[in-house]
């Protein structure tokens, strides 16, 4: 079994201004010469973590970390203007022009899949691989099994109940509008309720065993602030994408070598889109982790994705 590598420290940082009024934190850990692979983080909203930079050897890679608009270091924070899939896309490019580089590894879970998918479609001459966890297409019928009663509840009917009585019965018929109501409107203490029921929701739900860690990560003020407002606005405009966008446009994939994990018993996204995206990418390699569930934290996910790391590794490091 795979364990991360040793924490490290960034040695370089960079505030990018992209559209205004957005100034994107960016940093890069690692060897400057080593391969450039840059770390998707999920949500949309939930910002970078510095064990985000110790799934790659970092006598080997140049890790690259960037908190999307909105969350993390980024600024202005939980800021939902000019924030959309679009946006997240160009600012990848920008970063990727910035720092020199003329292509690289994507590595993104869950929201971090999805964008990590769109920028490989629109930029695959950009792309060397990529390696993505717990793969989330976006598509309406993935929000309504998490966030309307029916899906994840029926295995959560504990966790939901939590969850849905922030909402009067009478708006439970739409809760991510009902959600979004809240977390848009005037009224402080109502706001950071519904931040903290649907980032908890979220964190009792993403890992096979209860982990208090992961719980305490997401329901955290400043990071459930950013992490419900930012994913509630793009769920409410359909995540800025076409009908089934990614398995639409799977073919643009068709050179790009990849690499699938996805934990079996994967509640928040289902391994039905996985199974759905590698019938569409044949290939792209996928790893069913038989033992866990969401979470990038989890032992097998760990494993799969340190080994996915080393692959690329030896796939992309210059000969001596």
């Amino acid at each position: 079994m795979q364990g991360l590598y040793p924490r490290i420290k960034p040695y370089a940082t960079h505030q990018i201004k992209v559209d205004p009024p957005h100034i994107l934190h960016v940093e890069e850990a690692g060897v400057p010469e080593g391969i450039p692979v840059l770390f998707v983080h999920g949500g949309p909203g939930a910002g970078c973590l510095p064990y985000h930079r110790t799934f790659f050897d970092p006598q080997i890679y140049r890790i690259i970390l960037f908190d999307q608009r909105g969350c993390g270091r980024s600024i202005p924070h939980a800021e939902l203007r000019a924030n959309n899939t679009q946006a997240l896309v160009q600012d990848m490019e920008r970063i990727r022009e910035f720092l020199g580089i003329e292509r690289w590894i994507l590595f993104g879970g869950s929201w971090g899949s999805t964008l990590s998918l769109v920028y490989a479609q629109t930029h695959p001459e950009k792309v060397m691989g990529l390696i993505l966890r717990g793969i989330f297409l976006c598509r309406p019928r993935e929000i309504d099994w998490f966030y309307q009663e029916g899906g994840a509840s029926r295995i959560f009917p504990d966790h939901w109940r939590e969850f849905a009585a922030v909402i009067p019965e009478e708006e439970r018929g739409n809760m991510v509008a009902a959600y979004y109501k809240r977390l848009t409107g005037e009224n402080e203490l109502a706001r950071m309720a519904a931040a903290k029921a649907w980032s908890k929701w979220e964190g009792q739900t993403s890992t096979l065993q209860p982990s208090n860690s992961v719980v305490s990560t997401f329901t955290e003020p400043f990071t459930a602030v950013s992490l419900s407002r930012i994913e509630c606005h793009y769920f409410m405009n359909n995540s800025f994408l076409e009908p089934n966008q990614i398995l639409n446009n799977a073919h643009k994939l068709a050179n790009i070598p990849g690499v699938i994990v996805q934990g079996r018993y994967d509640i928040v996204c289902p391994m039905e889109s996985a199974w759905e995206l590698h019938k569409a990418w044949p290939d792209a390699q996928m790893h069913i982790i038989p033992d866990a569930g969401h979470s990038a934290t989890e032992a097998g996910i760990i494993d799969a994705l340190v080994r996915a790391t080393r692959q690329f590794a030896d796939k992309f490091k210059p000969s001596a």
